[in-house]
């Protein structure tokens, strides 16, 4: 495989929360813009914060920093600056994960999140060719009725929204939590995902199937504790949308060399490579998907069934992911 192989191959990317990729940078920028303070020095010192010992230490800080964002100008901004850097990666197609309850509950209002977040996709979409599709997620740690409130608002919007999803902490938060949100969201025409199985038991991922109706789990590492579900999410395949750097960052996996991601892989899972909260956990789609193969050794044919699947597991139309595959398959052909 010649270097540059992954830098050049067409990708897409289905787990990324716009609001992780807030890099210290722009959080600095922002605040200043916005007269926030922000409990850190400088964005060496921010860095050095990016310590994180599992999912919660990050999520205080992941929320911490989101105060920055406050006007639509703010979350086009940070839209903008992930998808130029999508465009340099050669990266084609985009799903989108936005929060709204981060922003209402600080007084931002709901329309402000979107509006910011649409107009800088609908630009990509004009000026890089990158297609988009974005996702309401859910906090998990908030009420079911906050989950509630959340959707009414977004039925305004629905034309900007393809589907729902559940994320923040998932330990003490099952996904039956929210099986009557996710029903009313489906009866609305949402696609549903959620994220499960990151540090959550398998149990999880069952609940995510079989309750709230999911298209795609979110992580799911955790289903090779469970050989009977392993077998299902094999046959059925289900996507995962895996994200390596997270995973190692957040003390999922010690070292990338025990991460399970090619075991899941050639036991025939439909497995996709993304990089979730990218400005927290050291990189954007190509340095998660150099980190796996280096770390597992994968082959070039590893690499283009991933990235195949990362079309594949898309919502996009059939039609669109079949031409999708087609020129990763082109592109694999033409660089050995």
């Amino acid at each position: 495989m010649e270097p540059g192989f992954i830098e050049g191959i067409p990708k897409a990317e289905l787990h990324l929360h716009i609001e992780g990729s807030l890099e210290p940078e722009l959080m600095f920028a922002l605040a200043e813009r916005n007269r926030v303070d922000l409990p850190y020095n400088s964005v060496e010192e921010l860095r050095q914060a990016y310590q994180f010992t599992n999912l919660q230490s990050f999520l205080d800080i992941y929320y911490a920093g989101a105060r920055v964002l406050l006007v639509e100008q703010d979350f086009y901004d940070l839209t903008w600056a992930y998808l130029t850097r999508m465009q340099e990666q050669n990266v084609k197609h985009v799903e989108i994960f936005f929060d709204p309850q981060t922003h209402t509950e600080r007084g931002v209002a709901f329309s402000t999140v979107i509006e910011g977040i649409d107009s800088a996709l609908k630009d990509a979409r004009r000026e890089y060719g990158i297609s988009s599709y974005l996702i309401l997620c859910f906090l998990r740690h908030l009420s079911e009725d906050d989950a509630f409130k959340t959707l009414e608002e977004a039925l305004p919007f629905r034309e900007k929204i393809i589907g729902v999803g559940l994320d923040s902490s998932e330990v003490g938060h099952p996904p039956e939590k929210f099986q009557r949100v996710f029903q009313r969201a489906s009866e609305e025409g949402f696609r549903r995902v959620a994220h499960a199985g990151e540090e959550g038991p398998p149990e999880y991922i069952i609940g995510a199937l079989d309750l709230l109706g999911v298209e795609r789990i979110d992580h799911g590492v955790q289903c090779e504790k469970d050989p009977e579900l392993l077998r299902r999410l094999a046959e059925s395949r289900m996507p995962l949308t895996v994200c390596p750097l997270s995973n190692t960052r957040l003390c999922v996996f010690e070292k990338m060399k025990d991460h399970n991601l090619k075991r899941l892989l050639d036991a025939g899972l439909c497995v996709t490579v993304n990089s979730d909260d990218p400005a927290y956990f050291g990189g954007y789609m190509n340095e998660n998907l150099n980190a796996v193969q280096q770390g597992l050794n994968l082959s070039k044919e590893d690499l283009v069934e991933l990235v195949k699947n990362g079309f594949r597991a898309s919502f996009l139309p059939k039609t669109a992911i079949e031409s999708r595959v087609q020129a990763v398959d082109e592109y694999a052909s033409k660089n050995p």
